[in-house]
């Protein structure tokens, strides 16, 4: 209870401030300072009498580092979602890389078959060619010799 002074008297304890003010609720009674037994604020101390209400102040440091560490921790929760997220999304770049990558070797692939179809036709094309210009010839030659 540092910079709080507790003076016991009569039936409670009257508390006074750091800078030197009594607590005083709003019909004139001194504020007594207590301790909040269970709950989430368990072991917090707080000013109350019958109508007034007040957290201790005291401990204004103690609250802003915890203030101050509930925002560090929301900043690296955001953080790390936004991590995760990022990485998902990597996850799913990566795969639809690979599934490019599966189709441009099929296309390879089928691009060769297509370059081996074009030369065989190509081949045949020119022997079939040739064989009907033979045929034109041996024709022609069989005509001369047959009239």
């Amino acid at each position: 209870m540092s910079g709080i002074r507790q003076v016991s008297g009569g039936s409670g304890s009257s508390s006074t401030s750091r800078d030197g003010r009594k607590m005083k609720c709003k019909c004139g009674w001194d504020a007594i300072l207590q301790t909040v037994k269970n709950g989430p604020n368990s072991g917090m101390k707080f000013y109350g009498t019958c109508n007034y209400f007040k957290w201790n102040s005291g401990d204004t440091v103690v609250d802003d580092l915890r203030f101050q560490l509930f925002e560090k921790e929301t900043t690296i929760s955001e953080l790390e979602l936004e991590k995760s997220m990022m990485e998902e999304k990597i996850k799913k770049l990566q795969m639809k890389k690979e599934n490019a990558e599966e189709e441009l070797q099929e296309m390879k692939m089928e691009l060769g078959q297509m370059r081996i179809e074009l030369m065989k036709t190509a081949r045949n094309e020119k022997n079939f060619s040739m064989s009907l210009f033979f045929s034109w010839v041996f024709f022609a030659i069989l005509v001369f010799y047959l009239k």
